[in-house]
């Protein structure tokens, strides 16, 4: 059985990794992957894909829509998949529209983001998040805090959402000492406090208040280093940011990365000063590592997986963010240890979620059938 995953945009991040993660240990026996993704998508990962037995189909990008929704429908009708899963939040509407006019049973909208007022997107995604509930007939949220935003308190008091939480590989990003000690040595880090951030540069993760923020860490801690990965629209505001504070020989900017596990192992802290989130899987990783992740408050609790989640209210200073992120670093690196098994227990484990979907997928074909013959 093929299923038609729509990826939008398949980018470095938390998305990618979600899907998978779900891919890498289904049954690839029993079910197959189709990706199909926007032909801009910068990451998509096709050797590994094609070597699973998986598709990848590249369409039209999001912003051309009518085309976009065009190239779905044509995949639909010449593949004849018994189930879409989408996963690109309120933007599910577009092909769960398609997926129900081109015959498709199973139409499943995942909730993976929610929204805030000082992102100039929101005003759209309010307006979509109307429609959430048409075309499709399966619903799931990565968090119970993604499910109610997107899908309205009273379906999900129903229970008709699914909350398959955020997953990650958690033995894979077990804290590793080997392999600390090598990336401290490479980066000349071995005597400094490295605080880390990956991640998309945008409004949502309010990356220049992260600059803001570690910037005041280095006015009390001139041993910090800003370890920075990812790229975005606002690459060039925070690259000016941090020139205009005089900070750049205290932060290592490396791009856009895949080999991110290594950084979590040589890190003291994580930030995410985000404006909103779904469930961060760069949090659940680098909790999985021992690090300790520095949240805003307007991050759901859910993230914080084996208690090294701290959250800090956006509202209070760069100041009370720095002394709170070097009282806990300090106390925190001399007894840095694996929590790969906490994160794993609390359910965020990839292997175990990955059956529970796929036995999702195959009742939810089985249900469809049944109710055809009826």
């Amino acid at each position: 059985m093929r299923i038609a995953v729509i990826m939008g945009k398949m980018d470095s991040g938390g998305k990618k990794n979600l899907v998978m993660e779900y891919y890498r240990h289904i049954d690839r026996e029993k079910i197959q992957f189709d990706f199909i993704c926007d032909a801009d998508s910068q990451a998509i990962p096709d050797e590994e894909i094609e070597e699973l037995g998986g598709k990848v189909y590249r369409i039209t990008p999001y912003q051309n829509i009518f085309r976009n929704m065009y190239d779905i429908y044509k995949l639909c009708k010449k593949n004849r998949y018994p189930i879409m899963h989408a996963y690109n939040s309120t933007m599910n509407l577009f092909p769960m529209f398609v997926a129900k006019i081109s015959g498709v049973p199973v139409r499943i909208n995942e909730s993976l983001s929610m929204a805030h007022d000082k992102d100039r997107k929101t005003i759209l995604k309010k307006f979509l998040r109307l429609f959430s509930k048409c075309f499709a007939n399966y619903y799931i949220s990565c968090g119970e805090a993604c499910g109610r935003w997107q899908f309205g308190n009273k379906l999900f008091d129903r229970n008709k959402v699914d909350v398959f939480k955020t997953v990650i590989n958690t033995e894979y990003n077990a804290y590793n000492l080997d392999l600390r000690t090598k990336t401290r040595k490479k980066y000349g880090w071995e005597d400094k406090i490295v605080i880390g951030h990956i991640g998309r540069f945008t409004v949502q993760k309010n990356s220049v208040r992260l600059i803001e923020i570690f910037s005041a860490v280095v006015e009390k801690e001139p041993k910090a280093i800003l370890c920075l990965i990812g790229d975005g629209e606002l690459k060039k505001e925070i690259m000016d940011k941090i020139k205009k504070l005089g900070i750049e020989k205290q932060v290592n900017y490396l791009g856009r990365r895949e080999d991110i596990q290594k950084f979590y192992n040589a890190m003291d802290a994580f930030l995410l000063p985000s404006l909103y989130e779904g469930l961060p899987v760069v949090g659940l990783e680098a909790e999985s590592c021992g690090l300790p992740v520095f949240f805003s408050t307007e991050v759901t609790l859910e993230a914080n997986a084996c208690g090294m989640g701290y959250f800090i209210d956006l509202n209070l200073t760069e100041e009370v963010w720095a002394d709170t992120i070097l009282k806990i670093v300090k106390k925190s690196i001399p007894i840095r240890k694996n929590h790969a098994k906490e994160v794993a227990a609390a359910g965020f484990d990839s292997v175990i979620e990955a059956l529970r979907i796929q036995e999702y997928y195959l009742n939810a074909v089985e249900k469809s059938k049944r109710k055809n013959k009826s």
